[in-house]
């Protein structure tokens, strides 16, 4: 099974796939982790994919799709896989079709603009190992000290009010008409994600099923 999740940053879309990756034993192929692993370790990918990323802006396609053939083209990905973050414009699309990637189906989860804003700047990310909190929803024991490794929570440049807002425009000029062209092809299912995360896992796994 090789599933597409859709939407705009703060969708849920990394927690929908983490989780439902895990219960169909399927890899998570999220193109933001492997963007921040190479911005960690300054690789020549990292630090050009830092400048767009800081601001809001998309990584160049040529270099997106290159990069997630070659994740794509890993033995963990055999058994089927979630792309979460790619494609984000049509030639991203283009890309994985003229490769010969077969896409199942398309998941697009809707979610107010109001949500994602509150969702996302409300983000605290371990500077350490990368743990994911939030100030409302998923706070750590002690403030600004991660739970896991001790390390130090931060806010990422891309989870600024300012910044989610430039890439909230981002995505309703690159990747919305991504909507058609997979609607397109028969493939797309819209889904509520402003509920529960249990809720919209479970309704994942019943329409793949």
């Amino acid at each position: 099974m090789n599933l597409i999740f859709l939407g705009p940053p703060g969708a849920g879309k990394g927690t929908y796939a983490s989780r439902v990756a895990a219960k169909l034993g399927i890899a998570h192929i999220s193109t933001g982790d492997i963007f921040r692993e190479n911005i960690k370790k300054q690789t020549e990918l990292g630090k050009l994919a830092e400048q767009y990323i800081n601001k809001g802006e998309l990584v160049p396609d040529e270099i997106t799709i290159k990069m997630t053939l070659e994740r794509l083209r890993q033995p963990d990905c055999e058994k089927g896989f979630i792309l979460d973050g790619f494609p984000r414009t049509i030639a991203q699309a283009e890309g994985l079709e003229k490769a010969g990637i077969k896409i199942d189906l398309v998941l697009n989860f809707l979610v107010p603009e109001q949500v994602l804003i509150e969702r996302m700047s409300g983000r605290r990310t371990c500077k350490k190992c990368g743990a994911i909190y939030h100030i409302i929803n998923l706070k750590p024991k002690q403030e600004g000290i991660c739970d896991k490794c001790g390390g130090e929570l931060i806010q990422r440049e891309d989870e600024k009010p300012k910044v989610i807002k430039e890439r909230l425009k981002v995505y309703a000029k690159k990747t919305a008409p991504l909507i058609e062209f997979y609607e397109q092809r028969g493939l797309i299912k819209n889904l509520d994600g402003n509920r529960p995360i249990d809720v919209v896992v479970d309704e994942i796994i019943n329409l793949i099923q």
